[in-house]
């Protein structure tokens, strides 16, 4: 019997989910905020065991999406 070796993707979090505390870093929100948009069902999360809640990046790219302008946006100085 041989033992293969462990996939090198097994030993790396998945970047897929973040919690709810790396979420509220990543769009200057605070926890509570993502908290009661999950209660009022406008963010998808799941709870890993008894009290992790975690969130895809992706249902958080939905949520905060940038506002369209209408103007094309210029840099603030003149390029030479």
């Amino acid at each position: 019997m041989t033992i293969s070796p462990v996939p090198a993707s097994w030993n790396r979090p998945s970047t897929d989910w973040v919690s709810l505390q790396q979420a509220a870093l990543m769009y200057g929100v605070s926890v509570d905020t993502l908290r009661r948009r999950i209660a009022h069902g406008y963010l998808p999360a799941s709870r890993f065991g008894g009290r992790l809640i975690r969130v895809r990046i992706e249902d958080l790219e939905h949520l905060f999406r940038p506002i369209p302008t209408v103007r094309p946006i210029r840099p603030l100085r003149p390029q030479r």
